[in-house]
């Protein structure tokens, strides 16, 4: 009999497969980083070859560590990069143009005319999204008028368009062979394509993009046997679920009832609150979104904020700075300034995201004096981390009309101890880790458990929920007031940076 389930967790930084046990303890995992390919400044491309080779060595050397063999598992889940636009060949399965990834600005330009020629109002109605460079849509647009000849093989059917998850799932279960060209709706409804209530792609927005349907994959539930892996060593494994890595950490961290809500620290910050089987359209700069779908059941319904940089600030520091030679030094670093000094760092390399929308944004760091050090600036970092998310829980209160209680946390910035009590503090509210940190695979095993009767139902999964550390508030509401005043100045300076100074 089978006794694990799998999951790939395909990031923007890496790719990973956790196999778990049916308590959800991890029983081997293996990691692979992929390339980040900036050709220009706002520019952010991934090599969709590269992480289906990475995504097939991982699960290869993720089960070689167990012991583990095909006949293991029950099942594969799948979650993944969500907006990432990719376009492959049917024929070879090889990519036909760079991955364009979330966080790339290209179509910064083509988001701001939408808004002028008044289809902001239209999308948000459609689809619970704005006009963004953040949404696939615009991404596969710039692909299809910018890379020869692309457009052509799109009518002609021999181009296929997905984000991630497409891309795998197409190549797991056969590729060329007959490989399975399907998305859920999570993903989907993050293309900017897909009608969040109808779940189906939409002809007019198709006709807005200038989007050929003949390249868009099936849209399916989040919980269902999409088919069945097609090359070892998981050869004949059905691959059952398929959640966007957020909506898989809303899963995984049981979030199944309206009002409760997580907030994932990776490589940007992701907050979701459930709100039901119904759409809760945001009037505070949040997008509404599915949570998820199980098999023939209603969509579930979730409000998201969204936050560019989260740990991307800390790699910056690394990387760009030389502050700290690992992303795990900061912390030490941080604790050598007992505050801020003044200091404050709007992270806005991307523009700035939930509530702000706001493109044109560039990072600043603001408050500098002679006094300011090297920790100093470590911790302005970590604190614009929690100052974010601040932000997107104010903005989610006044949009849900309630009132979190409780902040369920995950993701790899969670066990920074100097972040969590800082989030605390500024929130004013508890917040919650649980045992199992790996809660967005953790979400896509789920799912495929339940598709494949690996798990009775949601309740089940609920009792399997537990607590591993908690953070309470013990900063004075003068010292919160203090520094949130000290963060919107900061924040309100770097807005519509690039429209200030003139720069393209």
């Amino acid at each position: 009999m089978s006794r694990y389930l799998g999951a790939v967790d395909q990031g923007t930084t890496s790719t990973r497969f956790i196999v778990f046990d049916r308590t959800g303890r991890v029983v081997a995992s293996a990691q692979k980083e992929h390339r980040q390919i900036l050709p220009r400044p706002g520019w952010v491309e991934h090599d969709a070859d590269e992480i289906l080779r990475n995504t097939r060595a991982v699960i290869a050397a993720a089960l070689k560590r167990g012991g583990l063999r095909a006949a293991d598992l029950a099942a594969v889940g799948l979650t993944n990069q969500r907006e990432t636009a990719l376009v492959w060949d049917r024929r070879t399965g090889r990519a036909l143009a760079p991955a364009l990834v979330w966080q790339d600005m290209r179509v910064e330009g083509a988001a701001a005319a939408l808004e002028r020629a008044g289809h902001g109002a239209r999308l948000r109605r459609l689809t619970g999204l704005p006009p963004s460079t953040y949404f696939s849509a615009l991404k596969l647009q710039w692909l299809l008028k910018n890379m020869p000849g692309l457009r052509a093989k799109a009518r002609a059917g021999e181009a296929l368009f997905g984000t991630v998850d497409s891309f795998l799932l197409w190549n797991l279960t056969g590729g060329p062979r007959g490989g399975v060209h399907a998305t859920d709706v999570t993903n989907a409804g993050r293309t900017q394509l897909m009608g969040l209530r109808s779940l189906a792609w939409e002809s007019e927005l198709l006709d807005l993009f200038q989007i050929p349907a003949r390249m868009l994959p099936e849209i399916r539930s989040s919980s269902e046997v999409y088919g069945r892996a097609e090359f070892l060593p998981i050869r004949d494994v059905p691959m059952a679920g398929i959640l966007g890595d957020q909506q898989a950490a809303l899963f995984g961290q049981t979030c199944f009832r309206p009002g409760e809500a997580k907030s994932t620290y990776g490589t940007g910050c992701f907050l979701l609150m459930n709100t039901g089987g119904t759409p809760v359209f945001s009037r505070h700069g949040l997008l509404t979104t599915v949570a998820a779908r199980l098999g023939k059941a209603p969509a579930q319904y979730a409000l998201e904020g969204s936050v560019a940089v989260g740990g991307a600030l800390v790699q910056w520091l690394r990387d760009n700075l030389g502050l700290i030679r690992t992303s795990a030094q900061v912390e030490a670093l941080a604790k050598t300034a007992p505050d801020n000094g003044g200091v404050y760092f709007v992270p806005a390399f991307s523009g700035l995201y939930a509530p702000h929308w706001n493109a044109g944004a560039r990072g600043l760091v603001a408050g500098l004096t002679r006094y300011a050090r090297r920790g100093h600036l470590a911790r302005a970092a970590l604190e614009a981390v929690a100052f974010q998310t601040r932000d997107v829980v104010a903005a989610m209160e006044k949009d849900s009309g309630r009132r979190l209680k409780t902040l369920r946390v995950d993701g790899g910035m969670v066990a920074n101890e100097l972040l969590m009590q800082f989030q605390s503090d500024v929130l004013n509210r508890e917040l919650t880790r649980p045992a199992v940190l790996e809660t967005t695979a953790l979400g896509a095993a789920y799912a495929a458990g339940l598709a494949v009767g690996f798990y009775s139902g949601l309740a089940q999964l609920r009792a399997r929920r537990s607590t591993f550390r908690s953070w309470t508030p013990r900063m004075k509401a003068a010292r919160r007031a203090q520094l949130l005043r000290g963060w919107d100045a900061a924040v309100a300076r770097s807005l519509d940076w690039t429209a200030a100074v003139g720069a393209d």
